[in-house]
């Protein structure tokens, strides 16, 4: 393991695989720094998929597949094909990309890379879509060096949604139980602390989808941010096999810190079963 590696800062001010804009990290130039404004860039440039209605969009079928796009390259491709104005330029309604909350998530944490700023994006449970449920959802996780600590950002969260949703806590500065990681969530059920029944999303539940979120935090601690319904390979082959075991290992691993982060890095490296497909982007 090389030095850079070695220091999870370093590790995480750079892009990786889903977050590095090649030739676009143009547009990522003059870009506000401050957290506030950087999110209302990404909130202006994205529409969430299941607010669209709320918002007064009616998306055409061939508007929806936009949330199957990966990597952020080909995201900032086609925000450009919709409106090729600067990204600090909200775009109006019908012009601003299909996403859903991992893409708020990469989006932000790719433009934050681009400044240097060591970032993440977490898969988990938010607690605040609706009552004694825990929703599968993503935030981006940014390093705050003047508080010294990780802090969490809802970046989907704008009025609208705050409006109807109730929300009382400041997005840009999530509360720990307000979101579940993966591992968290995994831990808790092993542990009857809750119920798998309550984690997922619509009427898809169980300790199955926990643990697929736990993957895909794992998997987003290594920069490595696939979709919410990725899989059909290695770990994600056969989502009955739990492997117990091994879950619950890596899930204590995401829960300890940035003390665990060359063990995490090693984890992965050292198993093929967590590695997407060679031919796979």
């Amino acid at each position: 393991m090389s030095a850079f590696v070695s220091d999870p800062l370093a590790y995480y001010a750079r892009p990786g695989l889903m977050t590095d804009p090649e030739k676009y990290g143009s547009l990522f130039d003059g870009l506000p720094t401050e957290i506030p404004e950087l999110v209302e860039v990404v909130q202006g440039l994205l529409l969430h998929i299941f607010w669209a209605e709320r918002y007064g969009v009616m998306l055409s079928e061939e508007r929806k597949q936009e949330v199957q796009i990966r990597p952020v390259v080909p995201k900032l491709a086609r925000i450009q094909e919709l409106d090729d104005r600067p990204l600090t330029k909200a775009r109006p309604l019908e012009k601003k990309l299909v996403a859903n909350c991992r893409d708020f998530s990469l989006v932000l944490c790719a433009m934050l890379r681009h400044q240097g700023v060591p970032a993440r994006a977490r898969c988990g449970f938010g607690v605040y879509f609706a009552p004694n449920r825990y929703e599968d959802h993503w935030v981006c996780e940014y390093w705050d060096a003047d508080e010294d600590h990780w802090t969490l950002v809802d970046a989907q969260l704008d009025g609208l949604q705050r409006d109807a949703l109730g929300i009382r806590f400041d997005p840009l500065d999530v509360p720990r139980d307000q979101f579940v990681t993966g591992g968290k969530a995994w831990l808790m059920c092993r542990a009857g602390e809750a119920d798998p029944d309550h984690f997922g999303i619509f009427d898809l539940r169980g300790l199955w989808f926990v643990r697929g979120d736990l993957i895909r935090d794992f998997l987003s601690l290594n920069k490595v941010e696939i979709l919410p319904w990725d899989g059909g390979w290695g770990f994600l082959r056969d989502e009955q096999d739990m492997e117990a075991d091994t879950m619950d290992r890596i899930a204590t691993l995401t829960l300890a810190g940035d003390e665990a982060f060359l063990e995490i890095r090693a984890v992965y490296e050292n198993d093929s079963r967590f590695h997407v497909p060679t031919d796979w982007r």
